[in-house]
């Protein structure tokens, strides 16, 4: 009764501040009406509340309901999960007896299973990296795949597998003693990809248009070497695809490729020269000056010599060679008595040899200077050598021997200038003084011939 009393003040109390503020808006409402529409709120409220609660006890009893439905449910997964288990553990038994049973019939047979499997293993990479492939593609795969099944599934190789195994092996022994022409795809140097003739050399090596072909394994393409081995092997690769079943010379690789890719990674003579640097090329053309004056030297005194021997067999001088000049002085001084005839002689001859030796102490000094660069050079590289291995250390020996190479070539073509440079200075020496000798001899006649008529 209470609580109803104050329910009733609140509506009250309510319904004043709603009476006043009505009473500012609108007239104002007699108290007869106002009375009546409390009574009617009460009343609507009222049946909103009862059925509120039939909702939530009829939602009550479906709830009710759906936890009895998942309850069972629950007890029926339960009893199916321990049929389950029951069930596994019968099937394990079944199955370890299966097993033995299994092990038990192959006896032998595993062990030639297994056999075959670490063969397909091993026989697998040997083709996969074999220049056969890229004549007779798609081996590789095969063998991988049957190894792959064998080793996880414990799957037993049909008899059509192992025939294939065997047939594979026999035809990778057959090819490779045969050379081989056929038609495949080739990225050349430049990048781009052409439908080429290559011949194959058993599992040895692949050529064509006279060059030599790489074949890669895991993507399963040809291409060129970007480095080719030196011209004498690329000559006997292009005549053995032209030959026509005649006996060639031909260079092959039976390591598979590896003293192919050494010797083509080998530097030629231009990269030996450029790895000589500022100091080798300064000898080099030192080098070629000292060449070329030994060149105009040795021919200028051939055809003075030429000269002089037909001017001994003839009795009349000319002035065209330096015998005929030296035995003018006799006619040109015919009353002059021997000592001065002598000093004319002398003269004459003194007069000749510059022109004779001339430059020959040019190419001596080259041939001196030329190793002493080298010596400058090897010398310069060592200090960078060692530079180097103070900052890096001595872990790469590779660093070391490159920096000890390039060091050393500067040597190289100092002895390569100085040896050729050292053995013309001394033929074309020994041509000047062979001439200088003939004048000596022939000056010698005329004077013992003077002394005589005196």
């Amino acid at each position: 009764m209470l609580k109803q009393f104050k329910t009733l003040a609140v509506c009250l109390t309510a319904l004043s501040f709603s009476v006043s503020a009505m009473a500012q808006e609108n007239s104002a409402l007699d108290l007869d009406a106002l009375l009546k529409k409390l009574e009617q709120g009460q009343s609507a409220q009222s049946e909103q509340n009862k059925q509120r609660e039939q909702q939530f006890l009829q939602q009550r009893s479906e709830q009710d309901a759906m936890l009895a439905e998942i309850r069972d449910q629950r007890d029926a997964m339960l009893a199916q999960s321990e049929q389950l288990e029951t069930r596994f553990e019968e099937n394990e038994f079944k199955l370890a007896d299966l097993n033995g049973a299994l092990d038990e019939r192959m006896g032998s047979l595993k062990e030639l299973f297994g056999v075959l499997q670490q063969v397909a293993g091993d026989t697998k990479s040997k083709f996969q990296n074999s220049v056969i492939s890229a004549q007779i593609p798609g081996r590789s795969e095969f063998l991988s795949n049957m190894a792959q099944e064998m080793g996880k599934s414990s799957k037993l190789a049909s008899i059509e597998e192992i025939e294939r195994v065997w047939f594979e092996m026999q035809r990778e022994m057959t090819e490779s003693g045969k050379v081989t022409k056929f038609n495949t795809s080739v990225v050349q140097a430049g990048g781009e990809k052409v439908n080429k003739e290559v011949v194959r050399v058993g599992p040895f090596a692949l050529v064509s248009d006279g060059k030599y072909l790489d074949y890669n394994g895991v993507t399963g393409t040809v291409a060129e070497l970007i480095r080719q081995p030196a011209d004498r092997y690329n000559d006997s690769a292009e005549t053995l695809q032209e030959s026509s079943g005649r006996m060639v010379e031909f260079g092959i690789d039976p390591t598979g490729g590896s003293i192919l890719g050494l010797l083509v990674q080998a530097p030629t003579l231009k990269e030996r020269v450029e790895q000589g640097g500022e100091v080798g090329y300064i000898i080099l053309i030192v080098g070629a000056i000292g060449l070329l004056l030994a060149l105009e030297r040795l021919v200028s005194l051939s055809i003075i010599q030429n000269k002089v021997k037909r001017q001994l067999k003839r009795k009349k001088l000319k002035k065209s060679n330096p015998l005929g000049r030296v035995l003018l002085v006799r006619d040109k001084y015919p009353n002059a008595d021997t000592e001065a005839l002598e000093l004319h002689l002398t003269e004459a001859i003194l007069g000749e040899v510059p022109k004779l030796s001339r430059n020959l102490t040019i190419i001596k000094i080259i041939s001196v200077v030329a190793p002493l660069m080298g010596l400058l050079g090897t010398v310069t590289g060592m200090i960078n050598t060692f530079q180097a291995i103070t900052l890096f250390g001595t872990g790469d020996p590779k660093l070391m021997a490159g920096g000890i190479s390039t060091a050393l070539v500067t040597t190289v073509l100092g002895l390569v200038v100085a040896i050729p440079m050292t053995l013309l200075y001394a033929i074309l020496n020994t041509r000047s003084k062979n001439i200088v000798y003939i004048l000596q001899e022939q000056a010698s006649g005329v004077i013992a011939e003077r002394a005589e008529r005196s």
